[in-house]
C-alpha cells in the first residue's frame, strides 16, 4: 500500500461537517448559540451549491439540523461534542496502486492538547464513524494531529508547524524524524516543510497552538498563499514577515522553490479578546468553487476573492461571514473536510 493525500484542489465526492451542539464552543447565551448555529449552517448551505455535504449531528440537535440545513444535505446521527470536522474527522487518502480504494487516517484527537475547557471525547470517534460510513480502509495512527495542522500539494509535500506536531501536550516523546516518518506512512509525504510557529491569537487559551491552515496553503504545486498582515500595529505583521522569509528559503518534494502570494488580512486588528487572527487563507476549495472567509470588510473581502480567483482559475469564489467561526477558534477550512472522488470505473 502506498497511501497519498490528494491535493485539496482535486475532485471531491463530498464534504463532511459536524453540526454544532450546546456547550463551551457554541456559547453560553441564546444569542451566541443562534449565531453559531447560523454560521455553521451558512457554510454548509454554501458548500452544497457545489458539492454534496454530509453532516454528523448529535441526537440532541437532529430536529434543529433538519430545519436549518438545505434539503439535499445528508444528516448522519452520531455523538458530537466538538464540531470542527477538519480536526476531529479523518484525513482521506488514496492508493494509486489500487485506484478504487479510499483510506481514512484516524489521527489521535485530544482537543488540541487536552486543555481543561475542551469537550472532545465523543468527537475523537468521528474518524472511525466517517470511515465506516464511507467504506474507507481505516489507517490507525498513534500521532496526535489534526487536519488543520497539515497542508499538502498532493505530490509529496506537507506543511507542518513545530508548535503543533511537536507540542508536548500532543506528542511529548516525538521528534521531527518520527513525525515525518508517520506523515510518509499515512499520507505519502516525502518532504516536510516545518513552520516555526503560527499566528499570535492561535496561542491563546482557546487556540490550536499554531495550525497551518490559517497561515499558508498550497493552491498548486510550487505556489503558496501566505497570510499577510500589512499593519505594523498587529504582532502578526512581524510574524508573517518572518514566515515569508522562512518559506522563501524552502523547496518542495520536487525541489522547487515556492512562488509566494500574499493574502492580506482585513483592516480590523482587535476584538474584545485582543488581536484577531482573521485570515483568508482558511478557505475551502471544492468542485467548481471556493468558499472564502468574509470579515465584513468590503474592500479586503473583494481583494481576497480576486487573489483566490487567480489562484484557483475556473472556480467561483463565494464569501461567507466567518467572524462567528473565528470568534470560536477557527474558520471555514476548520469546519469542513473533503472526501476525494475516486477514479470512475471504465
Amino acid at each position: 500500500m502506498a497511501w497519498r493525500m490528494p491535493a485539496e484542489t482535486g475532485e471531491h465526492e463530498r464534504i463532511w461537517m459536524a453540526f454544532p451542539r450546546e456547550g463551551v464552543t457554541l456559547g453560553d447565551t441564546a444569542e451566541l448559540r443562534r449565531e453559531g448555529y447560523d454560521a455553521w449552517t451558512a457554510v454548509a448551505n454554501a458548500v452544497a451549491d457545489f458539492t454534496p455535504v454530509t453532516m454528523l449531528v448529535d441526537p440532541t440537535e437532529l430536529s434543529r439540523a433538519r430545519r436549518s440545513l438545505s434539503q439535499g444535505i445528508e444528516v448522519v446521527e452520531a455523538p458530537v461534542d466538538e464540531f470542527w470536522m477538519r480536526d476531529s474527522g479523518p484525513t482521506f487518502v488514496v492508493d494509486d496502486e489500487r485506484p478504487g480504494v479510499l483510506g481514512a487516517v484516524d489521527w489521535v484527537f485530544n482537543g488540541w492538547g487536552a486543555p481543561e475547557w475542551a469537550e472532545w471525547h465523543r468527537s475523537a470517534e468521528h474518524a472511525r464513524i466517517v470511515a465506516a460510513h464511507t467504506g474507507a480502509e481505516l489507517i490507525s495512527s498513534a500521532l496526535v494531529n489534526e487536519g488543520g495542522g497539515i497542508h499538502v500539494d498532493g505530490e509529496g509535500t506537507v506543511l507542518l508547524t513545530e508548535t503543533v506536531q511537536l507540542d508536548p501536550r500532543r506528542n511529548p516523546y516525538l521528534d521531527r524524524g518520527r513525525v515525518e516518518a508517520e506523515m510518509r506512512r499515512t499520507i505519502g509525504a516525502e518532504k516536510a516543510i516545518w513552520l516555526p510557529r503560527g499566528l499570535t491569537r492561535d496561542y491563546d487559551e482557546f487556540g490550536t497552538n499554531g495550525h497551518v491552515d490559517i497561515v499558508a496553503t498550497i493552491p498548486s504545486p510550487g505556489r503558496l498563499l501566505l497570510h499577510a498582515q500589512p499593519d505594523p500595529a498587529h504582532p502578526d505583521h512581524e510574524v508573517a514577515a518572518q514566515l515569508r522569509m522562512h518559506l522563501a528559503a524552502q523547496t518542495d518534494a520536487a525541489g522547487r522553490s515556492f512562488e509566494i502570494v500574499d493574502l492580506p488580512a482585513p483592516q480590523t486588528l482587535r476584538d474584545d479578546e485582543g488581536f484577531v487572527d482573521w485570515s483568508y487563507v482558511n478557505h475551502l476549495v471544492t468542485n467548481g468553487g471556493v468558499i472564502a472567509c468574509g470579515f465584513g470588510d468590503e474592500q479586503a473581502d473583494a481583494t481576497a476573492r480576486a487573489i483566490l480567483s487567480d489562484a484557483y482559475p475556473g472556480r467561483t469564489v463565494v464569501s461567507v461571514d466567518a467572524r462567528p467561526l473565528f470568534d470560536r477558534g477557527g474558520g471555514i477550512h476548520c469546519i469542513t473536510q473533503q472526501q476525494p472522488a475516486l477514479p470512475k470505473e471504465v
